[in-house]
């Protein structure tokens, strides 16, 4: 890729802004010296890579960096026999150590999350543990060789130690005396030349033997190694000798194990520096808020919403843009300083990026290709001093395009044509367009030239675009408008600077008809495409309307589905509670007829089953009632002694009387209150004929007990038949449907007896006896008219 090229598109800045996102030498060394790629399975790799970074960073922050640093220059001076210094040696520690905390976060990430390339480079790190734990025994984190590095240097140390105690012991004896005091400039202990001195007075001189080390700048003081600690001094500097010769003798023992590395070392800086680009580049994606980008080798451009990285994402118009589908040439016309050449950079410079394995400042989705070359002729054309010197040099940059480009290029040419007479410019402009055009290769360019704008209609694979300009504020949108030819606005604008009308008109006379024409299409296919802009928001928020309602209603449906749960969960429980409180009940009734079995001997009377049955059915729960079927016919007005069904029971009874909205059926042998909505008319009672006025001498009151059941157990038939006709005339009176009529089983002569007179009776409409559950042959039941 010619480096002039990537300086026009301004790829030195991106690596610039990446480079600060390394951690490491290493990293920023790999940033200096990327290229973008020109194979699609390396650009895929490169991506790759910079994916799983951008995920590891996302779940678990940024990768463990520290202490790592480019020790190459020390690995190569120990392979060659020299030897390090302890800071260099230090650094070697560091880095074993970072590599190691480095390869244990990638594999926890891989772990949780998998990071495969990531997880390979980190799984190469070699395991020098050994080396480490060796260098730190020796060298503490202030780079300093400790006592503890060898037995010799402990002992040697010890002894300085005790040697500069005598020393400073035997100066502070002679500071201490008098005679001493007077001679001297200030009563301290310093060192010149490692040795330990005291200032004397210049005058003291010949009264004070010893060995003259230094003076001060004026002369004045003199910096004096008495006689009496001379040998003392000698001695300390002897084992200060034996200290570093001992001290090398460790550096040059740890060199040599540093050297048994270096290959493996080397190997890991490798592996380090990819490791700390790809998180570069991963931490560069957060900052850009970038994508990752789709790629193929097939010349297919598809950008959405792109914005150009050098430039503030809240000021920059995003760019939508594809080519190489039903295009290869796009040709950009509008005014100067629309954006025109920004777009073509965003181009180049996006594409640059995505084949260097950086995410781009696009929406997902965007397709970008891997070129083989990208060739740009870009110049700045704000200039008024366009001249024969400028037109050479875009003509020799296009010319070298010309010879390099291939079908699999990407070609980006800023204002062709530009800088020489219009009328060759424009044929010239065409003649190079047409040729890039048939080698096959993508091309964007931007122009002035009308001509071009008619060549884009008159060729396949070539389409137009402009740069939107609003008109009414005389300023551009920056926004690139695909399929739309751009217009020169000049007179608009002319006119809304106040420039007079029939200047105005005058102009458009000398504009050719043909010209008018193209300008007239263009501004009809611009107002075309504001309405079609202004239909597509109104749609894309009736859109959002109705994605809205639906995700209310959606929510709405949930908090149903949730109380109803609930309210099954509530039913569920409830019901558990009365099936065992029911279950209870029935245990006492039952157990109270095993103790009735005992104490009567062998059976328990009729009377007292029946009694009993009736306690089992008021103990069982009641279904809870439910609404009228839907389409039920409309409830008819019920009355007293009509016969109906109880929907909520799908049962039959008859209505025993009526009061405000419930009613009290007669169900068998129970009776209950019920909705008068949850009855239907089955087959209404006949209406009786008036009495005469002496019958209606008997008066009830509503409050008045009238039971729907006679127990005549015990008694005779006469006594039986008189109850009988009372009992019949009450339930009449109290328009009874039923009645049951308990007469036992006993010898039959009873049962046999009420039959007859019921037969016979004005009110008893038909009898029969008692079902299972209702008493057997022990009961007979009889309807009433």
């Amino acid at each position: 890729m010619d480096n002039k090229i990537l300086t026009t598109l301004e790829y030195p800045k991106i690596k610039h802004r990446l480079w600060q996102h390394a951690a490491t030498t290493l990293g920023q060394n790999r940033v200096e010296a990327l290229l973008p790629a020109t194979e699609l399975e390396e650009v895929k790799q490169r991506l790759q890579a910079t994916d799983e970074a951008y995920k590891a960073d996302r779940l678990k922050g940024h990768a463990p960096m520290g202490g790592i640093v480019d020790i190459a220059a020390s690995l190569h001076r120990a392979r060659i026999g020299g030897m390090l210094n302890s800071a260099e040696l230090l650094d070697i520690a560091t880095t074993i150590r970072g590599a190691r905390r480095l390869k244990r976060h990638v594999e926890q990430l891989h772990e949780d999350d998998p990071i495969p390339l990531l997880a390979t480079l980190a799984g190469q790190l070699s395991d020098a543990r050994q080396l480490e734990d060796e260098i730190s025994a020796c060298i503490n984190e202030q780079a300093e060789v400790m006592d503890s590095a060898s037995t010799e240097l402990a002992s040697i140390r010890r002894e300085l130690r005790q040697g500069e105690g005598r020393v400073r012991e035997k100066l502070e004896q002679m500071l201490r005396s008098s005679s001493v005091q007077k001679m001297l400039q200030d009563a301290i202990i310093t060192q010149r030349n490692d040795r330990y001195v005291i200032p004397v007075k210049q005058e003291y001189r010949s009264h004070f033997g010893g060995i003259v080390h230094d003076q001060s700048g004026s002369g004045a003081t003199l910096f004096i190694e008495p006689e009496t600690i001379v040998v003392m001094n000698n001695k300390l500097r002897e084992l200060k000798v034996g200290e570093q010769r001992e001290i090398e003798k460790i550096l040059h023992r740890l060199t040599g194990r540093v050297a048994e590395y270096e290959q493996e070392l080397i190997v890991d800086l490798d592996l380090l520096g990819q490791l700390d680009f790809a998180f570069a580049k991963a931490r560069f994606a957060h900052e850009l808020r970038g994508s990752l980008p789709r790629m193929n080798d097939r010349g297919f451009l598809k950008i959405k919403r792109g914005r150009h990285p050098l430039l503030s994402p809240d000021s920059v118009v995003p760019l939508d843009i594809e080519l190489g589908n039903n295009f290869t040439t796009v040709i950009v016309t509008g005014p100067n300083t629309g954006g025109k050449t920004v777009s073509l950079k965003t181009i180049g410079l996006l594409s640059l990026m995505a084949m260097s394995g950086l995410f781009v400042p696009a929406e997902d989705g965007s397709q970008l290709c891997v070129f083989d070359a990208i060739y740009a002729d870009i110049g700045d054309e704000q200039s008024i001093e366009q001249n024969l010197s400028t037109f050479s040099s875009h003509l020799t940059n296009i010319i070298r395009i010309l010879t390099s480009m291939t079908p699999k290029s990407l070609v980006l040419l800023d204002e062709l044509g530009a800088g020489t007479d219009p009328a060759e410019g424009s044929a010239l402009a065409v003649a190079m367009l047409e040729h890039i055009h048939r080698t096959g290769c993508r091309m964007v360019a931007t122009t002035h030239y009308s001509e071009l704008k008619a060549y884009a209609y008159n060729r396949a694979g070539v389409i137009n675009a402009s740069m939107e300009f609003d008109v009414q504020t005389l300023s551009p949108t920056y926004r690139l408008l695909v399929g739309v030819p751009g217009r020169s606005n000049a007179f608009a604008i002319a006119e809304r600077l106040g420039l007079a009308k029939e200047i105005i008109d005058h102009a458009r006379g000398e504009v050719s008809d043909e010209d008018m024409r193209v300008e007239h299409m263009i501004a009809s296919l611009e107002a075309d495409r504001l309405q079609a802009e202004r239909d597509r928001k109104q749609a894309e928020e009736l859109r959002r309307e109705v994605e809205a309602q639906q995700q209310k209603l959606q929510e709405q449906q949930r908090r149903f589905e949730e109380q109803r749960e609930k309210l099954l969960e509530k039913a569920q429980e409830e019901g558990r509670q009365a099936v065992f409180k029911a279950t209870r009940e029935a245990e006492e009734i039952i157990a109270d007829l095993r103790k009735l079995a005992l104490e009567e001997g062998a059976s328990v009377k009729e009377h007292k089953l029946i009694e009993a049955k009736r306690k089992l059915s008021e103990a069982a729960p009641q279904k809870q009632q439910t609404k009228r079927p839907a389409g039920a016919p409309t409830p008819q007005k019920i009355g007293a002694g009509d016969e109906v069904v109880v929907h909520s029971l799908n049962q039959k009874g008859h209505v025993v009387e009526i009061s405000g909205k419930e009613a009290t059926v007669q169900l068998g042998i129970m009776k209950m209150k019920v909705a008068l909505d949850d009855l239907e008319l089955v087959h209404r009672k006949p209406a009786q004929t008036k009495q005469p006025q002496q019958a209606a001498s008997l008066k009830r009151t509503r409050d008045d007990q009238v039971r729907s059941e006679l127990d005549l157990r015990g008694a005779n038939l006469d006594e039986a038949l008189i109850e009988v006709d009372r009992f019949l005339d009450e339930a009449f009176l109290s328009n009874m449907g039923q009645i049951y009529i308990i007469h036992g089983k006993g010898t039959g002569v009873l049962r046999s007896g009420i039959s007859d007179y019921l037969r016979k009776h004005r009110h008893v409409k038909a009898y029969r006896l008692g079902n299972y559950g209702e008493g057997g042959n022990g009961v007979t039941v009889a309807e009433l008219k």
